[in-house]
């Protein structure tokens, strides 16, 4: 396996990383691969399985548009969304990456499939770009979760990790790493910088790794501050502002009046982020959208809580080592909740921040497994059924619950020696099987589970 922490982990906007940030990406790449646009009249997007059914509570439709305009995740302004699609819809027009003006209706140009998926992923889409002489060029491509994609017939490997670039300490299983841990008396942190370090600097990855921190901070500390009410139909007011102010007195100090506060203080920190979100803020993808508040949270908690002698370092072994448990679960199983539910984003999340915290606390590789084992275990057959196809109920709360198993599964390995019960590997097996057998309603739809069992307004109809 060759895939770096930045894979993992990215900078871009709300509302999902699958729904939004990969349809982004996909428009964009499939006009580059076009080549030459100077004979381009029109361009159609089509959307299937889970993208058609919950898109428009996602923003798919919007990122598509973007993405045709050439505009990137980590690029666009999020405060300037609104506007350039409302001068497209009004225009008639799209600026194909930019530059080649064609006509583009929203009503015509975005398709929406809603009992029809493509054969390789739930989240399928279809682009087809009409030329001036009558022919057509046509491609797939697929959002697998966390803002990667592939092309029709492109292994996921292929697209995703960077090829060619032989790295020192190679892995596919936990078991593998455990094993290089022990040969060579490093730790999983020290292995995975290694691992970076065959890719770029030394001062680059931890510019990285501090921008990466960087945005995730200032992530909570928006929604920290900002009140008010989530776009989408279902009238959910932002809490954690509120709910921040309620936990301190007017010199600005905590009030912690009982023992849980300070966990209080985590679950709010990961509700801020997923709130910001939710509102297409500027988010990390870790390792997807819908989980984003989880590290960001429990990261917050170790700067803060932790009293770390070199916080510095603790935050980018914290996110080398998170990183090393996302990409295990992206190869071996999915971080996709179209594939596999939301035990592959949020149980995902949970396990990469509880070993990320083990790791910067300096705990033992077989510690960290622990740890990561934990967070996944307890996650287990946890469902996909936004409301309203939306990213806010349940999702917002449950990174707040997350955030606190995370560290909950993070102090039962840091007390134990390391030994348990079931391996890291098998819990990942277990978690792609039990998505494989999950039934397709509850596998980010919205057609089944609480999705289904709250009235809602028909979002898909607006």
């Amino acid at each position: 396996m060759d895939m770096s922490v930045f894979d993992l982990f990215k900078i871009g906007i709300g509302p999902s990383s699958s729904h939004t940030v990969g349809p982004m990406v996909a428009a964009r790449r499939f006009l580059l691969e076009c080549g030459s646009l100077e004979n381009a009249v029109g361009v159609e997007a089509h959307l299937y399985g889970s993208l058609a059914l919950t898109g428009v509570g996602h923003a798919t439709d919007k990122a598509v548009i973007l993405g045709l305009m050439g505009e990137t995740p980590q690029g666009v302004d999020p405060d300037a969304v609104e506007d350039k699609l409302a001068e497209a819809e009004m225009d008639g027009k799209l600026r194909l990456l930019g530059s080649k003006e064609v006509p583009f209706q929203y009503r015509t140009g975005l398709v929406w499939h809603k009992q029809s998926t493509l054969p390789e992923h739930p989240n399928g889409m279809k682009f087809v770009l009409q030329l001036a002489d009558g022919s057509i060029i046509e491609r797939i491509y697929y959002s697998v979760g966390g803002g990667f994609i592939t092309a029709a017939g492109e292994s996921q490997g292929r697209a995703n990790e960077a090829p060619g670039v032989a790295v020192p300490f190679p892995f596919n299983t936990m078991a593998e790493l455990l094993a290089q841990g022990r040969e060579h008396g490093l730790s999983i942190p020290h292995m995975l910088r290694a691992n970076e370090l065959a890719r770029m600097s030394e001062a680059e990855l931890d510019a990285g790794l501090d921008r990466i921190w960087e945005v995730m901070r200032d992530c909570i500390a928006h929604g920290l501050v900002t009140e008010g009410q989530l776009p989408g139909g279902l009238n959910v007011k932002r809490r954690a502002a509120k709910l921040w102010k309620q936990a301190h007195c007017t010199e600005g100090k905590r009030v912690n009046e009982l023992p849980h506060d300070a966990t209080h203080h985590v679950t709010l920190y990961a509700m801020a982020v997923n709130e910001e979100n939710a509102a297409g803020g500027r988010v990390v993808t870790a390792p997807t959208n819908g989980a984003a508040g989880i590290i960001p949270a429990v990261l917050r908690y170790y700067a803060e809580d932790c009293c770390p002698s070199d916080p510095a370092k603790g935050i980018r072994d914290f996110l080398l080592t998170s990183a090393a448990i996302g990409m295990l679960c992206k190869k071996n199983a999915s971080i996709s909740g179209a594939e596999i539910g939301c035990q592959g984003e949020v149980g995902v999340a949970c396990a990469m921040a509880a070993a990320g915290l083990v790791a910067a606390l300096g705990g033992s590789n077989e510690r960290i497994e622990n740890a990561a084992e934990i967070g996944i275990e307890h996650h287990l057959g946890m469902t996909c059924d936004p409301i309203g196809g939306l990213v806010q109920i349940p999702c917002i709360e449950r990174n707040g619950m997350g955030a606190i198993k995370a560290i909950t599964a993070a102090s039962l390995a840091m007390k134990g020696d390391g030994t348990h019960f079931v391996s890291l590997d098998n819990v990942i097996e277990t978690m792609r099987q039990t998505g494989a057998d999950m039934q397709v309603k509850y596998k980010e739809t919205s057609l089944g589970g609480l999705a289904v069992h709250v009235v809602t307004v028909n979002h898909a109809a607006c």
